[in-house]
Parts: C-alpha cells; structure tokens; sequence
C-alpha cells in the first residue's frame, strides 16, 4: 500500500466524520474506499466483509454484551441510591460533602456496573438537583459527575480493558484488571482533594457527620452489590473462572440482587433486555469496523511506520511517553473510546514495547487518557451525558472542567512514569513478573 492509500484512508475517515457519519460507518465506508484502490470492487467488498465477521469471533467479547446487561440491570435495580446512601455515610461530613457523595458513589458503581455513562446517568440524576437545591453551581456538580463517572473504565470491571486485552494480541485480562485499581482509586482521591479545595473556596455547605450505626446499616445494605466486585474480580484472578463466565455470573447475581431489592420485575424484563442489545450492537459494531480498519493499516504496514517514525524522533523515553500522551489525549477528544483503543493500540503498543514499557501497564495508560476524552469537548460521550442530565451547555462546563482535567493529567502523568502504580497489584498476585 503506497501514499496514496494511506492519504485516502486518513482524509476519508475524517471528511466522513466531519460531514456527520456515524463513526462505525465511516471506519467501514474510509476502510472500504482504500481496499478499492489497490484492489478489484469484489475482491475489496468480500475482504473486508470477512474481517468484520472474523473480528467478532471471539470467546473474549462475548464478556462485552454480558457486562452491558449487568449494567443494565444495576442501572434500574436499586443499586445506585444504596451506593450512595454509603458513599454519603463516608465522606458526607467533609467540605463538599454532597460532590464528595458524588465522586465515591460515581466510582463505586461505574466499577460494578462497568459503564461511565450508566454512573453518570444513575448518580447524576440522583445527585444533581440536591447538589443545586443545596447552592452548589449546576456546572461543578455536573464535571464531578462527568469526571469521576470515567473512573469506572479504569476500575475493574471494564469493557474497555476488554477491547484493550483484544487489541494488544491477548494481554492478560484479570492482570489488566488488577493494574486498573491503584491508578483509579488514585484519580478518585486527586478529584476528592479538589472537590474539597473548591468547596471551600467557594463556601459549599459541609454535610452533617455520620454516626456510626448509620455507617454500618449503610455498609450493609450496600454490601451485596459491593461483593459482586470481589466475585468477578477474585474469581478471575484466583482462576475459578474466564472474564467471559465472570460476565454472566454478573448478570445472574445482579438479576437475584434486583428481584430481592424488589426494585424490578418479569415486566421490566423485556426492556432492560433490549436496551441491552441495542448498546450491544452499537458497541459490536464499532468492534468490527475499528478492527477491519486495524487489518487495512496493518496491510498498509502503517503502525510500522508510525511506529519508526516516532522512535526516530527522538532516543528520549521521556519525550517520547509524553508525546504518545499527548497524541492519545487529541485522539480521546475526537474518537470514542471502542475505536480509539482497537486502531492505536496496533501503532503505540510496539513503540511502548520497545521503550520498555509493560504491555499491561501501557493499557492503563491508554485507557487512563481515553477517559479524559470522553469527558472532553467536541465528541465526549461522558461530557454530553453530564450536560444533558444537569440541562446545560458545554459552553458552560469548559472552565469548571479545565482544572479537574489538570488533576486528572497530574495523576496521569503520575502513573506513566511510575509503573508500579498499577503493575503491583498483577505482580503480587503472580499474573505478571
């Protein structure tokens, strides 16, 4: 594949996404177009029809649709007022106490849910209007929301991880798992240090300290839905079962957890299901076309030569960490994250390999960069989420979010260059040496 290809793929792509093409359909139609300059129409339609149905045969995904009903059924199953119910008993009583609520509840159920946008839309709409009731601005309480619902990517477990471990030819998945808790815990306390900070700045009222009999029934009512945490996560790593099965245990308990919290019914049933499958083929199908574009650039030897063309700028780790940073921070603000994670992990992984870097430990930096894109102007998923819930524009949430996206660099920045951040946890449990 000569320049002309690889000109006609890029500048296809954007030009369909610029004029307003899904962006599954302009990875397929920009794949499509390439395929038929350097080869006959039946030829070019037939290969690429092959790689999206190729690219879909695998035990590993079908953990995705598995995770996505889990988090259906949690979205709708009571599990949200009792995560914040414990979150508040917590750290209700510190300055900002209703954003503090916010940020651990955020976290929490991001992490059992394995969906951003299903913490945002559950916490956000709980929280939101207390948090303005109680004089805190509609835009602060909407970036908290945004900013520490993308935790739950990070924080086990995770459909994107998934996609990484897929992409990265088979990274172990319970050790990708594990490398996402310190660094996500770590950005959840750096947004808790500035929700305090801020709050007191701006004299939002401090909650009303928590007895300890509340703490308790609280930890109780929410403990359930916490273990299933310790189940998915425990069984993957002790070996007792796949990501995949771990997925569908996940939406067994969480199915007896909802009927027993009397939060759903048989009725519910049918549309939790097909909400479920229509995230599931939108997400499906961003798979294959990110995949058969990943096979047109590899056949184009595309990532070997972005992969030569930023080893030789520079002999510099440093530099070179902070340029891919920097290159995955742009991209996050454009792509959803699906896509993003299945093109460039073709072409950063090899440069990351080669400056030494730990595939499992470049996965969170991936990762750990997509979900301040999601939270970013023009294409963030997250970002329209937050402002479609707190009814406001994003106009409005560009300054309170800028300083939270500076903590959040901080803590990334922080993990780039100290792997023991989240290559400790994989490591203590023999998943990596």
């Amino acid at each position: 594949m000569g320049f002309l290809e690889i000109a006609l793929l890029i500048a296809s792509f954007f030009i369909l996404l610029a004029i307003g093409v899904p962006i599954a359909w302009a990875l397929g139609v920009a794949s499509l177009l390439t395929l038929l300059v350097s080869m006959d129409s039946i030829t070019a339609m037939t290969t690429l029809g092959q790689q999206f149905l190729t690219s879909l045969e695998s035990f590993t995904l079908l953990a995705i649709p598995f995770f996505i009903l889990a988090g259906q059924i949690m979205n709708q199953g009571g599990i949200a007022n009792r995560l914040i119910n414990f979150a508040k008993n917590i750290v209700g009583s510190l300055p900002g106490g209703l954003a503090q609520i916010n940020i651990v509840a955020a976290m929490l159920f991001g992490a059992i849910a394995g969906s951003s946008v299903a913490a945002a839309s559950a916490i956000g709409s709980i929280l939101g209007p207390k948090m303005v009731k109680e004089g805190y601005s509609k835009e602060f309480g909407a970036s908290i929301n945004i900013t520490s619902a993308s935790m739950g990517l990070v924080i086990p477990p995770s459909n994107v991880i998934i996609v990484y471990s897929l992409a990265s030819g088979g990274a172990s998945i319970g050790a990708l798992f594990l490398a996402g808790y310190i660094p996500g815990i770590l950005t959840g306390l750096a947004l808790m240090a500035f929700a305090i900070f801020w709050s007191i700045r701006k004299k939002y009222p401090v909650g009303e300290r928590t007895s300890l009999v509340a703490l308790v029934r609280s930890f109780g009512n929410a403990f359930p839905s916490l273990l299933l945490l310790v189940i998915v996560i425990g069984g993957i790593v002790i070996g007792i079962f796949t990501a995949t099965e771990a997925a569908a245990i996940a939406v067994a308990y969480t199915l007896i957890l909802a009927f027993i919290y009397k939060e759903i019914s048989f009725t519910n049933l049918p549309a939790i299901l097909l909400s479920a499958v229509k995230t599931t083929s939108i997400v499906m199908l961003l798979i294959a076309a990110s995949i058969s574009m990943s096979w047109v650039m590899s056949y184009g030897e595309i990532p070997h030569t972005v992969s030569e063309f930023i080893l030789g700028l520079s002999d510099n780790k440093i530099v070179l960490l902070l340029m891919i940073n920097l290159i995955l921070l742009v991209v996050g603000m454009f792509m959803d994250m699906t896509p993003a994670v299945l093109i460039f992990t073709p072409i950063f992984l090899p440069v990351a390999v080669e400056l030494g870097i730990n595939p499992i430990h470049f996965g969170i930096i991936m990762v750990m960069n997509l979900c301040i894109g999601i939270c970013s102007p023009p294409v963030g998923t997250l970002l329209f989420v937050g402002i479609s819930i707190a009814n406001t524009t994003i106009e409005k949430m560009i300054k309170p979010l800028l300083p939270i996206f500076l903590v959040m660099i901080v803590i990334l920045l922080l993990v780039t260059f100290w792997p023991d951040l989240s290559l400790w946890l994989p490591r203590y449990f023999e998943l990596i040496r």
